[in-house]
């Protein structure tokens, strides 16, 4: 008797862990872990919560063959073979109404990037006139596309969501400023532009002018960043002078302006790349022009609440190691989760990087290539790659 009151236990457990469900006329069982796997905002979590005094399904007004798709992604994390019987839009509409989208760009991401071995996943073009001259991505995966004149915004799945027609010919720079909002600028046209994708209008302009100096006039931006109050855009004239200008993100007014400079020389060129270190409150702008004699460039770091300097290095000119010994830097990159600069050398092809919080007169420590077949014997008794 005892044993039997055991069984049975037994059995009520093992079914009070389950839920069924009614989508569309279409009755599915499943456990409650799995449906509360897509975490407790989404739907199905609420939903589960009413199973306990109900015998009835619960039931759901939704297409029953994609939420079958659905319901194998939380079961196992990857989406079944069927999922090709529908598009990109119709899984992410209806694991966007389950609050399970998380779940479906996890399994619908490109694998880690492996050196060689990258391949492409998808293509974008926009179907309007304009080749695509710059782009922006969010942590959310969403894209947004200067081509022409014109801006289009495309889901963390690359579907299209809307496209902005501004007044500039040739956008060359774009900077997510709020969720909806962009800042652009362009080569040919003056000012710093901002435009509401969700509005598609124009929703200011800020421009560099000094009373005091009539050359500034028409100045163009070159490169823009944001911090979580402002936006940094780096501004020129055609006749050598440059600087930054922080702008209030919220009333689209300058607020200060960091590093004026002017002249011909490399070390005074206009910051052609800006990136905002949220960490640290430092803003690293870089340059690198090359020509018949080679590279030249800097990189430097602001911090704007004093508008100094904090670190800058140039190449060529720096003294030691920094400079390869003439070997300057052609590209240069931000790291801004690790805090690390990266530059890789115009000559040997050599990758330095350099930890931001270790900033001295020769932080740089060189990569080297751990692949055999990308080196060769340059003939002095120095592999340098191929």
């Amino acid at each position: 008797m005892e044993e039997e009151s055991t069984s049975n236990a037994t059995v009520e457990s093992n079914t009070s862990d389950r839920i069924k469900l009614n989508v569309g006329g279409k009755l599915f069982e499943t456990t409650l872990s799995t449906i509360r796997s897509g975490g407790p905002d989404s739907l199905l979590f609420a939903l589960s919560n009413r199973f306990s005094n109900d015998p009835n399904p619960v039931f759901i007004d939704r297409d029953p063959e994609i939420f079958s798709v659905l319901l194998s992604l939380l079961r196992t994390s990857h989406l079944p073979s069927t999922a090709l019987r529908f598009s990109k839009q119709e899984l992410a509409d209806e694991a966007n109404f389950y609050g399970i989208d998380s779940h479906l760009k996890a399994a619908t991401s490109p694998p880690p990037f492996s050196g060689i071995d990258a391949s492409i996943v998808a293509t974008v073009r926009p179907a309007s006139e304009g080749f695509p001259s710059t782009f922006t991505a969010a942590d959310n995966g969403s894209v947004w596309i200067a081509h022409g004149g014109q801006l289009s915004s495309y889901d963390w799945n690359l579907i299209h969501a809307a496209t902005v027609r501004t007044h500039l010919d040739d956008i060359k720079s774009i900077c997510r400023v709020w969720p909806e909002i962009a800042a652009v600028g362009t080569a040919s046209d003056a000012g710093l532009h901002f435009y509401n994708f969700s509005g598609s209008r124009h929703v200011g302009s800020i421009h560099w002018s000094d009373p005091t100096d009539p050359r500034i006039f028409k100045a163009r931006v070159n490169a823009i960043t944001a911090s979580e109050n402002s936006v940094f855009a780096s501004f020129d004239c055609s006749h050598r002078e440059n600087c930054i200008l922080e702008v209030d993100k919220a009333k689209i007014q300058i607020v200060s302006q960091l590093g004026r400079q002017s002249g011909n020389q490399a070390k005074h060129m206009v910051p052609m790349k800006l990136t905002w270190i949220q960490s640290t409150g430092v803003l690293v702008g870089s340059a690198v022009t090359g020509g018949a004699f080679g590279y030249s460039g800097y990189i430097r770091l602001w911090d704007p609440r004093s508008g100094e300097v904090v670190w800058e290095t140039h190449e060529p000119g720096a003294s030691g190691r920094s400079s390869r010994f003439g070997d300057s830097f052609s590209a240069i990159e931000v790291d801004v989760e690790k805090m690390l600069l990266f530059k890789l050398c115009s000559k040997s092809g050599d990758l330095a990087m350099a930890d931001m919080r270790r900033l001295g007169d020769d932080p740089w420590v060189y990569l080297k290539e751990k692949n055999p077949s990308l080196w060769t014997d340059g003939g002095d008794g120095r592999y340098k790659r191929w």
